[in-house]
């Protein structure tokens, strides 16, 4: 007689959503030199009835984040394992800007190697078109 194999963790969050009826969750991710357009997706995705979660500081905003270059960097890795979490959290991915650099680029892959679906604002700036 076979026993049922317990849910991975991914398996138990799906299920948990599924439980608690929620909508979809979607991720933004892009450059925070695209902050407004991020915006603008929240917004539209919102609207659309989806649960919209993005970057939570600009990394362009006002140096007093980052007068300190060694708590800077610091806060830096944190929100970068933060915005992963976000992307296992979701269930789609957006990236916005017609830019995607190092980070971002990262992102993508990571959201992909998770199996998660990632549509693009300029689908030509898509790193494996």
């Amino acid at each position: 007689m076979p026993y049922p194999q317990p849910l991975a963790p991914e398996g138990k969050l799906a299920d948990a959503k599924k439980l608690l009826n929620l909508p979809p969750i979607i991720v933004i991710c892009g450059s925070t030199r695209f902050m407004t357009e991020m915006n603008e997706a929240d917004l539209r995705e919102t609207k659309a009835g989806k649960i919209v979660v993005k970057p939570g500081i600009d990394m362009k905003s006002p140096p007093e984040l980052w007068s300190d270059p060694i708590e800077a960097e610091a806060l830096k890795v944190r929100l970068g394992s933060l915005h992963q979490a976000k992307i296992r959290l979701a269930d789609e991915v957006l990236v916005v800007g017609d830019y995607i650099g190092d980070s971002t680029r990262s992102e993508i892959s990571y959201a992909r190697s998770l199996g998660k679906t990632v549509q693009f604002t300029h689908p030509e700036v898509d790193p494996d078109a």
